[in-house]
């Protein structure tokens, strides 16, 4: 499945890829009328407060883009006295962001900070943890709620691309030497942090997310 995925991506030349994303949009502007068993799309209907943006994030960035999606609600109250009751904030993980969908025993059970580069900017050294799973002890007190598990408790939405999660299947595919693509998935999902939604792709939750009336902004 991964290995065809591979193959299908590579295989597309730049003016085919941006109208397959255009004929996608335009397909968009049609909500389904049923979402069927295989996808959760009961996160469209928790978007209905008066202020909904929704934060896309390609990229890893040390988490920023849920430090962003939570921002942004600190600054409505802080700015017209906005109560958080009255914002949504809908966070897409995709592409290089997919690894910050994965819990802190993935991440150093499958050395992800190596495998991906990925480097603290303060010590230059291969991060052992996931950057949004929890919140430093020594983090400043407005940086407390920026985690994924309180953005999930307060009423945030993340919802992760499940194309791009086929390479976090791969990599444990890879290390556990598994036979398949199918079984690396199963075991790649048990690592997910709860609450997190899995969608077809990164691009069908922002354009979702947009038609249930989210602001849109690149948050990474």
């Amino acid at each position: 499945m991964q290995i065809q995925r591979r193959i299908f991506l590579g295989s597309i030349g730049a003016g085919a890829l941006a109208g397959s994303l255009d004929a996608q949009a335009s397909v968009a502007t049609t909500p389904p009328a049923t979402a069927g068993d295989k996808w959760d799309m009961s996160w469209v209907e928790r978007v209905n407060r008066k202020h909904r943006a929704v934060f896309d994030s390609p990229g890893f960035g040390g988490g920023v883009g849920l430090f962003r999606a939570t921002g942004w609600k600190h600054q409505y109250k802080d700015v017209y006295g906005t109560a958080p009751e009255d914002m949504n904030s809908v966070l897409v993980l995709r592409h290089e962001g997919i690894w910050l969908v994965m819990n802190d025993a993935f991440w150093k059970t499958y050395k992800v900070g190596e495998a991906q580069d990925f480097k603290h900017k303060d010590t230059g050294k291969f991060r052992q943890t996931n950057p949004v799973a929890s919140t430093p002890p020594d983090a400043p007190p407005e940086f407390a709620d920026m985690n994924a598990p309180t953005f999930l408790a307060s009423g945030g939405i993340i919802l992760a691309c499940h194309l791009a999660f086929g390479e976090v299947a791969d990599l444990v595919k890879k290390t556990d030497k598994m036979a398949t693509d199918d079984e690396a998935e199963k075991k790649a999902m048990t690592f997910v942090l709860p609450g997190v939604i899995m969608q077809p792709s990164g691009v069908f939750a922002a354009l979702r997310a947009q038609e249930a009336g989210c602001q849109y902004i690149m948050a990474s």
